[in-house]
């Protein structure tokens, strides 16, 4: 990572994968990262993170599955934030957008517990360095 600032718009233009989030910035132990979404993720939970998500272009919406196994979703729009809490299983999904997410560096967008099958379109990564 360098000392100078990243432009988010031109960060996003620099690649068109969906749900193969690039590293923006690092702080402390955290990565900054963004990324495109499209489709639907998988079911998954982080148990030792919560994690943080900003809606910057088009809709993201997060499928949420309760312990009791009630599910619901959170719909978010650009400008929106939610954080789903350590040990939550939850599913993305989107018709299309972007988003910035804070985590802890290392951690893998699909997880440490993945219900079922990754599909082809899902990048199950730490994260790529901004090129």
């Amino acid at each position: 990572m360098t000392a100078k600032p990243v432009n988010l718009t031109e960060a996003l233009q620099s690649f068109t994968e969906v749900y193969s989030p690039r590293i923006v910035a690092r702080m402390n132990d955290y990565d900054v990262r963004v990324a495109h979404t499209r489709g639907e993720h998988v079911w998954h939970t982080h148990a030792d993170t919560d994690e943080f998500f900003l809606v910057l272009d088009g809709r993201f919406d997060i499928a949420i599955r309760e312990a009791d196994g009630h599910e619901h979703t959170v719909v978010l729009h650009p400008g929106d934030t939610y954080v789903v809490p350590r040990g939550t299983e939850h599913k993305p999904s989107s018709p299309g957008g972007s988003i910035l997410m804070f985590e802890p560096t290392g951690t893998l967008t699909t997880g440490d517990a993945v219900a079922g099958e990754i599909p082809a379109h899902v990048d199950s990564t730490a994260g790529h360095d901004l090129v």
